[in-house]
């Protein structure tokens, strides 16, 4: 106990005074003390009372130094006490002191929320190995899938649209004939199949079409119509697996003629490739305008251009719409198949052979003759339109026409070029005017073979026809010169003919020769798009110029 007390007394150079009054310290450090005071008067008391040791000296000396020897123990007791006491307030300051320095509770807090950070990773951690899982077995799964599906997965499989550009071939006459032929020879089917129908609906043959007639009314009245097309089609596709086998099968109601194949030609001449390109032109502008008739037609007839053939289309609408409403499918088929048949067989043959009664009762026919495609409606509203202008015109004509002049001769007046007018650019009587086939003019170029210069060898421009004169308005003159300018007058002319400018083009060629006594050569009108509507006008005119008057001297302006 000692030892003890030496070490707590040099922990620090604290002194007894530095401690608390022993008067503050705990109730349970006093009770101690108070038992053990409490147990050692207990002991004297009974060594008091024994009665061998009263009455002599020797004991009471002997009891005076066991109470010596007792209170000197109580003495040391309290000193060990003390010493107790003042260690423990001295733990308890040190206690104090070590919380103060380490903040115990910060501490605390801060291993608080490590705890929880470490229970939220263990959670997160958790989550990613279950993902993972997840993700294992996903890709497990679609890698089974993809080895058991993945062919037929590809060809569901999204892809932007490529767009490619087919290389154009060069324009060849080798390549233009051949793909006539293949043309032919692929449309060859197709025309056989429409000859044979339009044969069995007219009747061509009449115990062919009498046979087909009573198979396919039998076949509608018991509702096989459609069955026996079927069986039609399949009849016809073992026919043509026999023949491409080397069968030799025809069977036609028409006999098929066979057209002359001419051996294709390696070299072809200039005139010939040119021809060549003018039949395919003609015939593919005749094939466009058919086409475009028909969609223009169509065009028209749904939206009411033509309100009367439109109003019988809706009807009709109406009608097969509330039919189809209130009787069965299987009666609808059969009037269906009846109509087809009477119609195919019996009703266009009757108007195929009497078109009076086509034009009069065949409203299909009619309804689709009726309506116009889209010149004709400009056709019909320029019409519209200059009829309703006409009476306005020619009230304010009359209005403005002196006396004195006749109508002709204001009209005359009135008529101009794009460069002035007309008197005035070539020089003429207020009188003369262009007729009314060629009230614009005609384009052409003028070629003077009797020129040198190329300037006037050949000219641009337009040219007109009036009642005496043939005019030629350079497009390189000026309104106030009329020096390339041309006029001609009409009984000057000595011989007009059709003329072919460049002799290695095909056709008849696109100008007119026209020879006068003052030139050496023809004149030359070329290029001319409408070369038969002029010719026509200029010789006519000038027929009746020589029926009429006298051939005068020639003279040019």
């Amino acid at each position: 106990m000692l030892k003890r007390l030496d070490k707590i007394r040099f922990r620090g150079p604290r002194t007894r005074d530095d401690f608390p009054d022993l008067a503050e310290s705990p109730p349970a450090s006093d009770n101690e003390c108070s038992d053990d005071m409490q147990l050692k008067p207990r002991g004297t008391e009974d060594l008091l009372r024994d009665p061998a040791g009263s009455g002599s000296p020797t004991m009471a000396a002997a009891i005076q130094d066991f109470q010596r020897s007792e209170s000197d123990r109580l003495n040391e007791v309290k000193g060990h006490l003390e010493i107790a006491l003042l260690e423990k307030h001295f733990l308890q300051e040190e206690l104090r002191k070590l919380r103060e320095e380490t903040n115990v509770d910060s501490l605390r807090q801060e291993l608080e929320r490590e705890r929880s950070k470490r229970i939220d990773l263990e959670q997160k951690m958790n989550e990613v190995l279950k993902t993972r899982e997840v993700k294992v077995w996903s890709s497990r799964l679609q890698k089974w899938l993809y080895e058991r599906f993945g062919v037929y997965i590809e060809d569901f499989r999204f892809q932007p649209e490529e767009s490619t550009v087919e290389a154009e071939e060069p324009l060849s006459a080798k390549r233009l004939t051949e793909n006539m032929r293949r043309l032919k020879r692929g449309a060859r089917p197709v025309t056989n199949f429409l000859r044979n129908l339009s044969a069995l609906s007219n009747w061509h043959s009449v115990y062919t079409s009498a046979i087909a007639f009573i198979i396919y009314m039998n076949a509608a009245w018991h509702g096989w119509a459609i069955p026996m097309l079927l069986f039609l089609a399949i009849l016809r596709l073992s026919l043509n697996y026999l023949i491409a086998r080397g069968w030799r099968i025809q069977w036609s109601i028409v006999p098929e003629v066979s057209e002359p194949m001419e051996p294709p030609k390696e070299d072809l001449t200039v005139s010939e490739k040119f021809q060549l390109v003018l039949d395919v032109a003609q015939k593919a502008q005749n094939l466009f305008g058919k086409m475009a008739d028909v969609l223009e037609k169509i065009k028209n007839l749904f939206m009411w251009v033509q309100p009367e053939s439109t109003r019988k289309l809706y009807i009709c609408l109406w009608v097969a719409f509330i039919t189809s409403c209130v009787l069965p499918y299987k009666l609808m088929g059969f009037m269906i198949g009846l109509y087809a048949g009477i119609k195919f067989f019996i009703i266009d043959f009757l108007f195929k052979s009497c078109p009076k009664l086509r034009d009069k009762y065949d409203t299909p026919y009619i309804v689709w003759n009726s309506l116009p495609t889209d010149p004709q409606l400009k056709e019909r509203t320029n019409a519209t339109v200059s009829r309703r202008v006409q009476p306005v015109v020619s009230r304010s004509s009359l209005a403005t026409v002196p006396c004195g002049v006749s109508r002709e001769e204001e009209a005359g007046r009135s008529h101009s070029t794009k460069k002035g007018a007309f008197h005035e650019i070539f020089n003429l009587q207020e009188s003369e005017r262009p007729l009314a086939v060629c009230e614009n003019g005609w384009r052409c170029c003028l070629i003077n073979r009797d020129r040198k210069m190329p300037t006037d060898y050949i000219r641009n421009g337009v040219l007109y026809v009036t009642e005496n004169y043939l005019c030629f308005e350079s497009s390189s003159s000026r309104s106030s010169s009329s020096k390339k300018n041309k006029v001609i007058k009409l009984v000057d002319i000595t011989d007009i003919q059709k003329y072919k400018v460049l002799s290695v083009l095909p056709g008849s060629g696109m100008g007119i020769s026209i020879a006068t006594p003052s030139t050496q050569k023809p004149l030359v009108f070329g290029a001319m798009i409408h070369r038969d509507e002029a010719f026509e006008a200029i010789f006519t005119q000038y027929m009746k110029i020589m029926t009429t008057t006298k051939p005068p001297a020639s003279a040019e302006l």
